[in-house]
Parts: structure tokens; C-alpha cells; sequence
């Protein structure tokens, strides 16, 4: 049974994501209502996640709802204060024309975040886990192989 209400896909190596889902534990406190999601962690798997690749979801931000639907940009960040008691903080980009620039500006944020965060593109973050994630499976399969 599930108890969390929105389940929020975030970026761990990034310092203002981080920031951001801190705010958000704080809170939601000892009440659960948020299940935080590492995509950066090497355990991420897009299988527990309604299929949502780790590239996917470094592009824009993503959040899945108990039924399985699947949220994203703005509409996360609205959903997850919402849930939290806190909506009033994003009531206004339900208002079309405030919502809609809320979401322009959001969608530049999340093509430049990893520039404006200091970190490597995504093709080079990419890069970086696949080698990373093939190195511990190469590892991990020598240490698993039965001794003679």
C-alpha cells in the first residue's frame, strides 16, 4: 500500500536541487507524504520510476503520482506544495498567463542548470555514469564469480 502521495525525482548532485528537496523534508517532517527519489544515486532504476531513464529525468523534473501518471516542470513544484499545505506559495502559476511564463522561465532553467550549477553537460554526465555504473559491474562480477 502505497502511503506517499507524490513521488519526487531529483537530481542529488545538484546544490540548488538539494536545497530545494531539503526545504521540501523539512516539511513534509515524519509524515511521508513525499517519497524522494535520487536519479544521481548508482541504484537509480527506471523500472521503480514508471520507465523514467536517468537522462530523461536529468532534462526536466519529474514527479509520479500513486497512480502512476506521471508530472513534470512546473506542475511538480505546484503538486508537491499542494500537498504539503504549502500551495499558496505557487497558487499563482495557475493563473494562465503566469503559469504559462512560470513554465517558459522553468524550461530555461532546467536547459542551463547544469552550466549554471558548475557541472559537466549532460552528454559528459552522462558519459561519466555509464562508465562509472560499467566499472562496478565489471567489478562486481569478478567478485561474485564461485572459487574452484
Amino acid at each position: 500500500m502505497t502511503l506517499w502521495k507524490i513521488k519526487l525525482l531529483y537530481d542529488g548532485a545538484c546544490p540548488l536541487c538539494v536545497r530545494e528537496v531539503n526545504f521540501l523534508k523539512r516539511k513534509d517532517g515524519d509524515r511521508g507524504l513525499i517519497k524522494f527519489v535520487d536519479i544521481a544515486a548508482d541504484d537509480y532504476n527506471p523500472a521503480d520510476n514508471a520507465g523514467i531513464d536517468f537522462e530523461t529525468a536529468m532534462g526536466r523534473i519529474h514527479a509520479i503520482l500513486p497512480n502512476d501518471e506521471i508530472i513534470q516542470n512546473v506542475e511538480v513544484f505546484r503538486q508537491i506544495y499542494d500537498v504539503l499545505g504549502i500551495g499558496w506559495i505557487y497558487a499563482i502559476t495557475k493563473l494562465p498567463l503566469v503559469g504559462s511564463l512560470a513554465d517558459a522561465l522553468y524550461g530555461i532553467w532546467a536547459d542551463y542548470r547544469l552550466l549554471l550549477t558548475g557541472r559537466a553537460n549532460l552528454k559528459t554526465i552522462l558519459a561519466e555514469r555509464e562508465q562509472r555504473l560499467k566499472s562496478c559491474d565489471d567489478r562486481c562480477a569478478i567478485a561474485n564469480q564461485p572459487t574452484s
